[in-house]
């Protein structure tokens, strides 16, 4: 059988074969340094032929706790660059969030809109979370298309699709309107299969324990809010 060598290997299946290499105890020095030196070969030429920049679509998704909160490093590192943002939440608003109190303090670079009325079950008006939906949806087809805002985080909207308030066809229609430079961020449970078909960042947290469900833990502030 014909052996793989460097050339034939597609970056990602060659690093990762340089790392389970380095990992083992019997190299010696200069067998390290020179797996070691072929993997910055490999990730250098990666760099090299790498697109300069591009707009993205993320998706954060999944059981586990952190999508919001990936999402809102992301427009930290924006507001340090000095790039507008906006974040429209869909689902949260019948709390003020302390994230907004942070952010404040680049009122002149962001836009903070918490447009639902809570989660579903304290709702319980389906029509009612059918029109804040859609209103929240307009607010962010707004600044999907300005050219201003280098990132939009649509915090939640996952759920909406899920639970059918908003059109998945009309989301993917609304996303590819927007300049080609700028980030939207879409974080939610329950991502649909076509979102992550078309995002460029797919991101699932895995849920492994957490203190309410294990515990009984109410959620606290500065980790839930």
């Amino acid at each position: 059988m014909k052996n793989d060598t460097p050339e034939e290997l597609n970056p990602d299946k060659e690093i990762g074969r340089l790392i389970d290499e380095v990992m083992s105890s019997s190299l010696t020095d200069e067998q390290y340094r020179k797996k070691m030196q072929r993997r910055k070969e490999v990730q250098d030429k990666r760099i090299a032929e790498a697109v300069p920049e591009k707009g993205l679509i993320i998706v954060n998704t999944g059981n586990g706790k952190g999508k919001t909160t990936a999402a809102l490093g992301m427009v930290l590192r924006s507001l340090g660059h000095g790039y507008k943002v906006a974040i429209v939440q869909f689902i949260k608003g019948s709390w003020e969030p302390s994230e907004k109190r942070v952010f404040s303090f680049w009122e002149d670079q962001i836009e903070f809109h918490a447009m639902g009325e809570g989660f579903t079950w304290e709702t319980q008006d389906r029509d009612r979370d059918l029109d804040k939906a859609s209103a929240a949806w307009e607010k962010s087809l707004e600044y999907i298309r300005n050219p201003d805002f280098h990132l939009v985080l649509l915090d939640e909207i996952n759920i909406a699709l899920k639970m059918g308030y908003l059109p998945v066809e009309d989301v993917l229609a609304g996303l590819a309107q927007k300049p080609a430079n700028k980030h939207v961020i879409l974080t939610g449970r329950g991502a649909p299969s076509a979102l992550i078909e078309r995002a460029d960042l797919v991101t699932e947290m895995t849920l492994v324990k957490h203190p309410f469900r294990d515990q009984g833990v109410k959620a606290q502030p500065g980790i839930e809010y």
